[in-house]
């Protein structure tokens, strides 16, 4: 399809225009701006969710106090859908009548328009898909954590290691294909976003939020361009398989 000028109610009528889609997409400033925003929305969320779901999972593993309820907390907001999410952080965040705002009100004359500015609008979208989406990370990484042998850190201690060295020595080794498992996963799911701009943004403001996604989104139901959306679509596909080969080869390499 990303080969025709393609449509979708006469596909006898669509015409084989080689190469063009992706000529036009490569020749295209709105692609090149989706592309950016889409990896500096990757760069914002996965090091940031593989982090803190790693530091949470060592945490409750130390099975401090109402760790069982800890672990319901975390998790529970990623049952929720995009939607909910979205609507619910929308209203959180809105300027004037927003309760975040209402309260900074107190502290300062006038407070962000956190979706509303093309600096801030990204960030709060990694920072409410991290939040969302902490809880399952935070599951995996745990029972990886769980699954390392304690005789192992038995071991070190008599060797005289550190918490830091054991860390280093022995958790980090043991939970790495666990590590690399959320990392790609995520990188995968946070390189299709798409329900929180859609649903928080529209993409905007001056499409300082349009992803690749949404933007391929608009292309195909939008304009109608179909056989540019598939080109589109190729890429994209073409992007996560390349990086998803470069972590199995890692990961290969590592547990040879």
């Amino acid at each position: 399809m990303s080969l025709f000028e393609w449509d979708p109610l006469f596909p006898s009528q669509s015409q084989f225009i080689g190469i063009q889609n992706y000529v036009s997409m490569f020749q295209d400033p709105a692609f090149w701006n989706a592309l950016w925003n889409t990896v500096y929305f990757v760069v914002l969320t996965v090091p940031t969710m593989v982090i803190l779901s790693l530091a949470l999972a060592l945490g409750v593993n130390k099975k401090v106090f109402g760790w069982r309820h800890l672990q319901t907390i975390y998790f529970s907001p990623y049952i929720l859908t995009v939607s909910i999410v979205g609507i619910v952080w929308s209203l959180f965040l809105m300027t004037g009548f927003g309760p975040l705002n209402y309260y900074l009100g107190f502290i300062m004359d006038s407070p962000p328009d956190w979706l509303g500015s093309p600096t801030l609008a990204m960030p709060v979208l990694a920072l409410v898909t991290d939040w969302w989406l902490l809880g399952f990370n935070f599951v995996i990484l745990l029972a990886a954590r769980q699954n390392v042998p304690q005789r192992l850190y038995e071991a070190a201690k008599l060797d005289g290691a550190g918490t830091w060295r054991a860390f280093r020595d022995i958790t980090l080794p043991q939970m790495r294909n666990a590590i690399a498992f959320v990392v790609i996963i995520q990188f995968i799911q946070q390189f299709q976003v798409f329900g929180q701009p859609y649903v928080m943004t529209n993409g905007g403001p001056n499409n300082a939020t349009m992803t690749l996604v949404f933007y391929l989104y608009n292309a195909a139901f939008s304009q109608q361009r179909f056989g540019y959306a598939a080109a589109i679509g190729y890429l994209l596909f073409a992007i996560l398989v390349g990086v998803s080969y470069i972590n199995y080869r890692y990961i290969g390499s590592d547990s040879a």
